[in-house]
């Protein structure tokens, strides 16, 4: 078992048009620690492992991260 909460379909889908787009965004999440982040990050792909999904997106510094959908609390276009 997880404790990862489904995002909704709309938003999946906006994650996957970020990703085919390369567009930046601009995000805003917490980790599993609890501390929130907002960073400007350009999708890269969207996976599924562990029971939960996963965004990979890359940094303005050219770093690669992986943010759990069900913890990303905002994104909106840069």
């Amino acid at each position: 078992m997880t404790d990862y909460t489904p995002i909704d379909c709309g938003s999946y889908s906006q994650y996957e048009l970020a990703c085919l787009r390369r567009t930046w965004v601009r995000v805003a999440w917490r980790d599993p620690g609890g501390q929130l982040h907002l960073e400007t990050l350009k999708p890269r792909d969207l996976v599924t492992r562990d029971h939960g999904e996963y965004l990979v997106a890359e940094s303005r510094t050219g770093a690669m991260l992986e943010l759990r959908l069900d913890y990303i609390h905002r994104t909106e276009p840069v």
